[in-house]
């Protein structure tokens, strides 16, 4: 009976230890929550600082593939957004994609469906936010890297896909015609 006695207390200790007053100590602190004044006299949050801007492109909320078609270029494919996104693709793109973009990647090889080819002319009948959408949802082998890349560094390989690509197939296509 005591033996008894004795289980049932210690299977009922860590119950009744949670409404022992040290049990909430981190929660009523003396410390300022989210969204709260510091100042009883102006509550709710605390506003911007003047002039403050928005870091772009940290955020965008697209709900699915067809809405991310119609999602235009905010980024200029100029030569800055051209090679940054060279250096994404060089670290996201390359294993699957190849430094050319047809696929011929090393994972890429070994896939039993082939990536897809990045120079072809039907994703250049596409728009930008075709490509936007397959980095941010994936596609059939491809994963979704919405949670690696923000939205700016996704339309920077969108740039350079459009731009870059087309002058790294131009130097190959020179050198082995040499």
């Amino acid at each position: 009976m005591k033996r008894l006695s004795l289980a049932v207390a210690l299977l009922l200790a860590p119950a009744l230890a949670q409404a022992w007053p040290w049990s909430m100590d981190m929660a009523n602190q003396i410390s300022v929550k989210p969204q709260e004044s510091v100042d009883p006299a102006n509550p709710g949050m605390k506003p911007f600082p003047a002039r403050s801007v928005p870091v772009p492109g940290t955020t965008l909320a697209v709900k699915d593939m067809e809405a991310a078609l119609k999602l235009p270029n905010p980024i200029p494919a100029d030569e800055k957004s051209v090679q940054k996104g060279a250096q994404l693709f060089a670290i996201y793109c390359v294993p699957c994609h190849g430094k050319s973009g047809t696929g011929d990647g090393y994972v890429g090889a070994k896939l039993i469906l082939r990536p897809f080819d990045l120079t072809s002319a039907d994703l250049a009948a596409k728009p930008d936010g075709h490509i936007f959408g397959m980095m941010t949802f994936g596609g059939a082998i491809m994963p979704p890297y919405a949670y690696d890349l923000s939205a700016t560094e996704r339309w920077n390989i969108v740039n350079y896909v459009r731009k870059g690509l087309k002058q790294v197939s131009a130097t190959q296509a020179a050198t082995s015609a040499k």
